[in-house]
């Protein structure tokens, strides 16, 4: 492991987090596996600080070849993992699934991750993926510049409410709006498929309360922790102090999210970040643990 901030020491650190709460060890469901190459593309708009980054210096930790990062995650004890993978135009999606099939085969703890966009043929594809094994989708409104209220997408919602798959949705402006981004436009979507299992990522930074809203009316709907909470992110997107009370309130539905490897800091830092809440062990416990083990039967 190359020495970036997270050598044995701080895997050892984050080891000792997990055990002192009696936790066999993390899962988390917000994690970039996908073909290198688009990675490389990924990492690239990062360094070249692209309008969606929000402008922000944002230094790969984790810059390792495919192999290193899964063999990282297991040293750190994450037990289950995802491959957030996701298109930016029409006629990627299909090609990433079949990557991600080929993926999760050789990754037995990666939960096996597939994606969709608006376009004709979703529904298919994605019956398709749900049959090849998928346990969780991911959807980017951010980065696919589209309306995830869009009426190609509405025979896919509809199937992955009926299946009961999770879906990761980058749907809150963070850190940099979309003309589709906010709580709007997907509580149009929960409307029409309030049975969604909608697992809204970043917390839905930086609009957590109107997120916590739908959280609460909502009882499929929960939050990752992704990147919130972290010095980082408290520079330009603070967690309200008064939202505290409903996030303890949540705990049944808030689940650990990191974005590795495209962090720029260190994993236990999300950890830390998470503990100095100050919501308790039991709380978090559900949050890195016992919330994502119960909701993929692991």
């Amino acid at each position: 492991m190359n020495d970036h901030g997270d050598g044995p020491l701080k895997r050892d650190e984050i080891r000792r987090f997990w055990g002192r709460l009696g936790l066999p060890g993390l899962v988390d469901v917000h994690t970039h596996f996908m073909p290198e190459r688009v990675l490389r593309k990924v990492w690239e708009y990062f360094d070249g600080l692209g309008p969606l980054t929000g402008g922000l210096e944002w230094p790969i930790t984790y810059r390792e070849e495919e192999a290193e990062r899964a063999r990282i995650l297991r040293e750190f004890g994450v037990r289950a993992f995802t491959a957030m993978l996701y298109p930016h135009k029409p006629g990627m999606a299909p090609w990433l699934n079949g990557w991600a099939v080929d993926f999760a085969r050789r990754t037995p703890d990666c939960l096996h991750t597939a994606t969709l966009f608006p376009e004709p043929g979703v529904e298919a594809y994605v019956r398709e993926a749900i049959e090849a094994g998928a346990r969780v989708f991911k959807a980017h409104v951010q980065v696919g510049a589209y309306d995830p209220a869009d009426e190609l997408l509405q025979p896919a919602w509809g199937v992955l409410a009926e299946a009961g798959i999770p879906v990761v949705i980058h749907c809150g402006s963070g850190p940099a709006p979309g003309k589709h981004t906010g709580p709007e436009p997907i509580a149009r979507v929960l409307a029409n498929h309030p049975r969604l299992r909608l697992i809204v990522a970043h917390m839905g930074m930086p609009e957590y309360e109107e997120f916590l809203d739908l959280a609460e009316r909502y009882g499929e709907v929960r939050l990752d922790t992704t990147m919130a909470f972290t010095d980082f992110s408290e520079r330009f997107a603070p967690f309200p102090g008064r939202a505290l009370t409903r996030l303890a309130g949540l705990g049944d539905r808030i689940l650990l999210g990191s974005d590795f490897p495209n962090i720029p800091y260190p994993y236990v830092h999300q950890l830390q970040a998470l503990e100095r809440l100050g919501l308790g062990d039991e709380w978090l416990r559900a949050v890195c643990h016992d919330n994502g083990a119960k909701l993929f039967n692991l």
